[in-house]
């Protein structure tokens, strides 16, 4: 089990993870840091756990935002793949009539060329 020490607000904190994650972790924190310290810049330190507080309702809120947007793109994902298989259906009863027209032709010419044959 690693560990790892970040800072949110000038104060550390040791955070256990799984081996590997350290850096992870790092970015997640720093990602936290940015946050609290735009909201200490904004409204002051309002105390620590106020400011991670605030700081977490944005990101969840950016959370939500992009849970929506993934759901709305997975639905237009789901509308372009069902579109996809009615265009490939239609595809091939288009190239199944062009060959029953080419074969009906071919018959045709064969027909034709029989009689010319004959004549």
């Amino acid at each position: 089990m690693g560990q790892v020490k970040v800072s949110i607000n000038d104060r550390s904190y040791a955070v256990s993870c799984g081996d590997g994650e350290e850096d992870h972790v790092r970015e997640l924190a720093a990602y936290v840091n940015r946050h609290v310290a735009a909201l200490a810049d904004e409204v002051g330190q309002v105390g620590e756990a106020r400011l991670l507080l605030m700081a977490s309702l944005l990101i969840a809120d950016e959370l939500s935002d992009s849970m929506q947007k993934n759901r709305m793109l997975e639905e237009e994902i789901e509308k372009l793949t069902g579109a996809r298989a009615s265009a490939e259906e239609r595809s091939s009863q288009s190239e199944n009539a062009i060959a029953e027209v080419l074969d009906g032709a071919a018959r045709r010419i064969e027909e034709l060329s029989k009689r010319i044959e004959a004549a």
